[in-house]
């Protein structure tokens, strides 16, 4: 995951007060510094044109972090409506001083432009194709195990398959939090999940399919790991982001091609097996293609458009689905049926695709397409 751009000012972070707890691992100081890093603030006070500061006793939702470095004027962040304690500030560079001592006091600078963190930020996420308000949580010893869930929720993806979205959350939760206390790195993460890989391709080969399934499997919730571990942590790098999606993009018509190999090793070959291979990986590619046409052309992901195609992603013919019917097909000791059901729907989903490509194509002569996702609440 890349860092977001630089504001076009100037802008310094500073940390105001501190706090002896850690979350996912990290001092307040060294997640809000992070935080300031992610939002391109990489000024210092003294040459910036504006400064941003935050109380190290609260953990803010980068897009509050983000809203407050963009701001223009002074303003002062409070928490929840009304009359909630002041726990960031926007201002000159030039009041710097007197804005630090004024939000120690958990005060507002005088002639600041109150805000409540709804108005500093609309809570739609483009990069994890979701809306949900941003968070803003007191940080304390009884709130842990809240903010904990909190920011794991909110590094999770809103759009995205069946498995990932209602199966993995919470066991990725606790392994993610292991990760973050023994200091493992998300690329580290990423490495095992490349060995598993590989194994589930040889294990596919050979006919060793259980065994292959636990590999691949396991390697889906690597993938899990990888991302919330970065985001959490706020440890990503542009190789980082490379890293994972490159994995992600190439290694699923291996694990098919090398699953109908292995039927032979089991005394099922395919009668069709060429064929199968080919709807498999020219659909597999078509549909990459497609969603990345769709973009070309209407500047947003198709999977996000209309709420049709963010529930049509939780089974599209993508890894996790296809995993599902391999797996499915298992206990009947039939694993040709399960890799020709995997050849059926990832036809079945291209045409889906093809046909909300032309849908769209329509419907932009009414104007730009929008997410449903992007509506206000």
């Amino acid at each position: 995951m890349s860092a977001d751009k630089a504001p076009t000012q100037r802008v310094a972070g500073i940390v105001v007060g501190q706090s002896p707890l850690r979350v996912w691992g990290l001092t307040s100081e060294a997640r809000l510094q992070r935080q300031f890093a992610r939002a391109g603030m990489a000024a210092t006070p003294a040459d910036a044109d504006r400064v941003v500061l935050l109380r190290a006793d609260w953990v803010f939702d980068e897009a509050l972090v983000r809203g407050l470095a963009g701001a223009t004027d002074d303003v002062a962040l409070r928490a929840g409506e009304g009359d909630g304690e002041v726990v960031a500030l926007s201002v000159a560079a030039a009041q710097a001083a007197e804005a630090a001592t004024r939000l120690a006091e958990r005060q507002a600078l005088a002639g600041a432009r109150t805000v409540s963190p709804a108005q500093i930020a609309d809570g739609y996420n483009d990069k994890l194709r979701k809306r949900e308000p941003p968070y803003l949580l007191p940080l304390t010893a009884e709130s842990m195990d809240a903010i904990e869930w909190r920011t794991f929720r909110g590094a999770y993806k809103g759009v995205t398959d069946l498995v990932t979205l209602y199966a993995w959350p919470r066991p990725a939760r606790y392994v993610t939090r292991l990760c973050a206390e023994a200091g493992i790195t998300p690329n580290q993460v990423t490495s095992l999940s490349l060995v598993l890989v590989l194994a589930a391709m040889w294990l596919f080969w050979t006919g060793h399919y259980g065994w292959g399934l636990a590999a691949a499997w396991g390697m889906t919730f690597l993938d899990t790991v990888d991302g919330k571990l970065a985001r959490v942590t706020l440890n990503s790098s542009r190789f980082g982001d490379f890293f994972d999606h490159s994995i992600d993009l190439v290694h699923p018509p291996f694990w098919w091609w090398a699953w109908i190999v292995g039927l032979t090793a089991v005394g099922l070959p395919l009668t069709h097996a060429a064929l199968a291979l080919t709807a498999i990986v020219a659909g597999y590619v078509l549909q990459r293609l497609e969603e990345g046409l769709f973009i070309a052309c209407f500047g947003i992901e198709m999977h996000v458009w209309e709420r049709f195609d963010s529930r049509f992603r939780l089974i599209t013919a993508r890894r996790n689905p296809n995993l599902l019917l391999l797996t499915a097909s298992l206990p009947f000791g039939r694993p040709d049926l399960g890799i020709l059901a995997v050849a059926i729907w990832t036809v079945a989903c291209l045409v889906v695709h093809a046909v909300r490509l032309l849908q769209a194509a329509v419907a932009r002569r009414r104007g730009p397409l929008r997410s449903w996702l992007s509506a206000p609440m």
